[in-house]
């Protein structure tokens, strides 16, 4: 009989069926929240250009509910998405000069 044959697999060594295993695990991507925060500095108008200007399908109507909320509530979730995204669109909306909360993981 060959050395080995037979015999269980040699310490440290992972099983087929576990290496399988591991490579089927996935994790989820992460998703984050982009939000805007109320300021005394930036009006309406610029809030909603902004908002129109960076965010994909963003149209106005929707933009100025976003600034009505924003004014009202001290913030608002303008974009919630894939967190490379949600960095994307919180850096364009911060150069703007927007007032911008912290991402906010999902």
């Amino acid at each position: 009989m060959r050395a080995g044959s037979g015999s269980s697999p040699s310490p440290g060594a992972a099983s087929p069926s576990a290496v399988q295993e591991r490579s089927q695990v996935r994790l989820p991507y992460p998703h984050c929240r982009v939000i805007v925060l109320d300021d005394e500095v930036n009006t309406f108008q610029h809030v909603v250009e902004c908002l129109v200007r960076h965010i994909p399908g963003m149209l106005p109507d929707r933009a100025w509910e976003l600034a009505r909320r924003i004014d009202g509530e001290g913030a608002a979730v303008v974009w919630s998405g894939p967190q490379e995204q949600a960095e994307h669109y919180h850096q364009l909306l911060q150069s703007e000069g927007l007032t911008m909360a912290p991402l906010e993981p999902l």
